[in-house]
């Protein structure tokens, strides 16, 4: 079994991958997104049964939340909650609920590696009814498995590796894969439990959700095929975070 997830909220038409996804991670106002994108995001979410989850980073939409601030921890952490709050305030006028968190662009990598903040994330999760979080390895999760928050481990379909498992910084060259790549590489994340980073290495990545990118080109065809190649291997494909 195996989530597929996606950002959405965050450029036009990215709403299209919700037929093919299980968690939709959507944008709550911080490096994108306002209520009324929030409100058409949930509303097609329910109708699929996708399960949502708030995907909030810094307050940097210039940036698109993508530029490390530097915040103090209690700071970002406020950010996030304001994120959460407008979310779920916009889900419950739906008649649906937040199940999760995964955060975005620096603040999701900051937050594996600062445990401080991954603290005061958790503190907040559990303020708002223990939500989940969908992460990569680090203080985040390892913060949430110690509270006994759900969790999931999340690897990328169409992002590249480096040899030691993290992520190619984006204005590298090669950061982000074409659908043939990303299309190989979710299968071997899902069948394998692996990815090639860019040095030719294999590197063991055990997932529980993957993550496709509603900015990267092509998505929308890109999320069929992986959803079809995952049935096609076999595996089921369900939000990680679904009651």
């Amino acid at each position: 079994m195996l989530d597929l997830n996606a950002d959405l909220g965050e450029i036009d038409g990215d709403l299209a991958l919700l037929a093919s996804v299980t968690s939709a991670n959507v944008a709550c106002g911080g490096h994108a997104g306002d209520a009324s994108s929030m409100a058409r995001a949930v509303d097609e979410a329910l109708a699929r049964g996708v399960v949502i989850g708030a995907h909030a980073g810094y307050e940097d939409r210039p940036g698109f939340g993508r530029t490390e601030l530097g915040l103090p921890p209690a700071e970002a952490a406020a950010a996030v909650a304001r994120q959460l709050e407008a979310l779920q305030a916009v889900a419950s006028a739906a008649g649906a609920r937040v199940a999760y968190l995964k955060l975005h662009g620096a603040l999701y990598h900051r937050a594996a590696a600062d445990g401080v903040l991954a603290t005061l994330v958790c503190d907040l999760l559990e303020r708002a009814g223990d939500l989940g979080v969908l992460a990569q390895p680090g203080a985040l999760l390892e913060e949430a498995g110690l509270r006994g928050l759900p969790r999931a481990v999340e690897g990328f379909c169409d992002r590249a590796y480096l040899p030691d498992g993290r992520l190619v910084e984006r204005s590298e060259p090669g950061a982000v894969l074409d659908h043939d790549g990303s299309l190989r590489q979710a299968l071997a994340l899902a069948t394998d439990g692996r990815v090639t980073a860019v040095d030719g290495s294999v590197v063991p990545l055990s997932v529980d959700s993957l993550c496709l990118h509603g900015d990267t080109p092509g998505a929308l065809a890109l999320a069929r095929d992986v959803r079809a190649a995952l049935s096609g291997a076999g595996v089921t494909v369900r939000s990680c975070f679904a009651r």
